[in-house]
């Protein structure tokens, strides 16, 4: 009869996510994530598979927490505009430390690019709900007048796609918020009705 797991999964999966999004798939080692998740090298295996797939389990759920977090942000908002102004500030406010290492998900595009099908998977359904999500708001935002009635929801969605990529590279560069804030501010300028 198998041992019951005497670790909670969800706990150690964050911790593993954590551990990734800070150093990356390279620089984590094994034993740096069975430390960091408090469990056993077999309870690695039976439980998540191995290191690439723990890897990928992490970035699913980064990214799929990020954006549900995007999507809610804008779900009672009175202004899109405003709504979309929150998602693009979110990154340029954040803390210090949250700067330093930057967005797990656009940090497994820089480190993986297309070289690993099943990341750069995870990366495209990911920026296509982002995709989606943006062109929702977008096309509230045209409905209220708040964008040119001309504008293309696709299009503009993915030049803000485009942009949040940029703002967190460049927060993991050394951008401020005041840096990040301005290009936030071109970029929703852009996009304001005359």
């Amino acid at each position: 009869m198998a041992r019951p797991k005497a670790f909670n999964r969800d706990a150690a999966l964050q911790a593993a996510m954590a551990l990734f999004w800070k150093q990356g798939y390279e620089a984590t080692s094994t034993d740096d994530l069975l430390k960091a998740m408090g469990i056993g090298r077999q309870s690695l295996y039976d439980t998540f598979g191995d290191k690439h797939r723990l890897y990928l389990e992490a970035l699913e759920l980064y990214n799929s927490s990020r954006v549900a977090e995007h999507g809610a942000n804008h779900s009672d908002d009175a202004s899109p505009l405003a709504a979309l102004e929150a998602i693009l500030f979110a990154i340029a406010d954040a803390d210090p430390a949250a700067h330093a290492i930057g967005c797990m998900g656009i940090n497994a595009i820089c480190e993986f690019g297309q070289s690993d099908p099943a990341v750069a998977a995870i990366s495209h359904g990911s920026n296509e709900q982002m995709l989606t999500t943006l062109e929702g708001i977008l096309r509230a935002a045209k409905a209220k007048g708040e964008v040119a009635a001309n504008l293309d929801e696709k299009q503009a969605a993915q030049f803000i796609s485009a942009i949040l990529a940029g703002m967190k590279v460049r927060e993991k560069a050394g951008d401020d918020t005041q840096q990040l804030r301005a290009v936030a501010t071109f970029a929703l300028d852009s996009l304001r009705a005359s």
